[in-house]
């Protein structure tokens, strides 16, 4: 600590030498720092909330495209509120800042949807909004970055986690579609991935990234942001805390966030993109469950089961030797995805314990999550399974 702080130090003594001409945001900045350092070198863990909690303040204050993560924001999710120290600069895209439709479209679906929930749902929904409407958001890539995994595994990210902070000053979500796209096209095909899938399902997939990456930010910003904002959503001051009493609010949470993500877009359907968002979500639900094992991912594990449960129950998908996906079950495959939406966000509302929605779908058999369905179990552990046998094998496509 006493080498961030003596770090900080210098830092704050360049800065304020230097003059920012372009943004005017000298002061913020300094502001920021300033408040950082005050709290690394607080040493009463009662307190620091507080500190911390000051921080977040500051840092929602600067708005430039070169951005600072928060040196502690990358949390693990296996306990509650650890965290790795990981610490990164991240630079906007203005090309794709620009083209983001999906906070309009969460707003629209979530004002409907909590009309017809009604009782609280309307208050709720409406001071969750003044956030997403109050959230910045930064489209880019990291730019430097230290930290526990080094090489880090951007996606995208909704932050600040408190909540107290996020009432007064919104969030700001942070997607690394450039950095995705370019993981995406250099990681060889899996021979996992061709077995379960089918080459033909791989090939197309690899063909999207090629050959039409506008297509596939399209889709990202569906999926992904979508995402972000969905974690905005039916939540209260105090929801975590009273839903955790079982310690499953994140298991189910992910869920809820990829989700409403689903939703926006099932609200502002674009035909063209329907095939490949089921191409995206049957993808993603599989491969969240070769993290079976690791215990710091369990809530994208378990939000895997509940995708995989709704997926082969709407018949969109079946298991034959390969995953088979029947696009003329696009229908039932929403109205499943739009019911079980509509108890989670219920069940948010009423602030009732996770587990009670997630063993709607999942049972736990010697420590770990399974499908609670027969059939999807089956599919599960031999996935699973062959995982182990083959997770690390590589294939040339034909």
């Amino acid at each position: 600590v006493s080498g961030i702080l003596a770090a900080l130090t210098e830092l704050i003594k360049a800065l304020e030498r230097e003059e920012d001409t372009v943004f005017g945001q000298k002061a913020q900045w300094i502001t920021y720092l300033l408040a950082m350092k005050i709290a690394f070198a607080h040493t009463k863990p009662d307190e620091l909330i507080r500190y911390w909690a000051d921080v977040d303040r500051a840092w929602m204050a600067i708005t430039t495209p070169l951005q600072i993560g928060h040196p502690l924001e990358y949390y693990e999710d296996h306990y509650r509120k650890a965290v790795a120290l990981e610490w990164d600069l991240r630079i906007v895209n203005p090309r794709l800042q620009e083209g983001s439709d999906t906070r309009s479209s969460i707003k629209a679906f979530a004002t409907k949807l909590a009309e017809s929930i009604g009782g609280n749902a309307p208050e709720v929904i409406a001071n969750n909004l003044l956030q997403v409407e109050g959230t910045q958001l930064y489209i880019g890539q990291p730019v430097l970055y230290y930290g526990a995994e080094f090489n880090g595994l951007f996606s995208a990210q909704v932050v600040p986690n408190d909540e107290t902070v996020s009432s007064e000053l919104g969030k700001k979500i942070f997607a690394y579609a450039d950095f995705v796209i370019a993981s995406k096209k250099a990681k060889p095909a899996m021979r996992i991935s061709v077995e379960t899938m089918g080459e033909a399902f791989v090939r197309k997939q690899r063909n999207l990234i090629e050959r039409e990456p506008a297509l596939w930010h399209k889709i990202y910003d569906i999926s992904t942001i979508g995402h972000e904002f969905g974690h905005i959503l039916w939540i209260e001051g105090e929801t975590e805390s009273a839903m955790n009493e079982t310690g499953q609010f994140k298991n189910i949470e992910e869920f809820k966030a990829t989700t409403g993500g689903l939703m926006a877009f099932f609200d502002n359907e674009i035909p063209e993109l329907k095939k490949h968002i089921v191409d995206d979500l049957v993808s993603r639900a599989i491969g969240l469950m070769s993290w079976r094992g690791v215990g710091e991912v369990l809530p994208y594990y378990s939000e895997g089961l509940i995708h995989l449960d709704l997926l082969f129950k709407s018949a969109v998908i079946s298991y034959d030797e390969t995953i088979r996906i029947d696009y003329g079950q696009y229908e039932m495959m929403k109205a499943h995805y739009q019911a079980a939406y509509r108890d989670l966000a219920s069940h948010y509302l009423r602030q009732e314990d996770a587990g009670n929605y997630l063993y709607r779908y999942v049972i736990k058999k010697e420590g770990i999550y399974l499908p609670r369905d027969e059939l999807v179990r089956e599919f599960v552990e031999h996935y699973y399974r062959r995982y182990r046998e083959i997770g690390q094998e590589t294939v040339v496509l034909a």
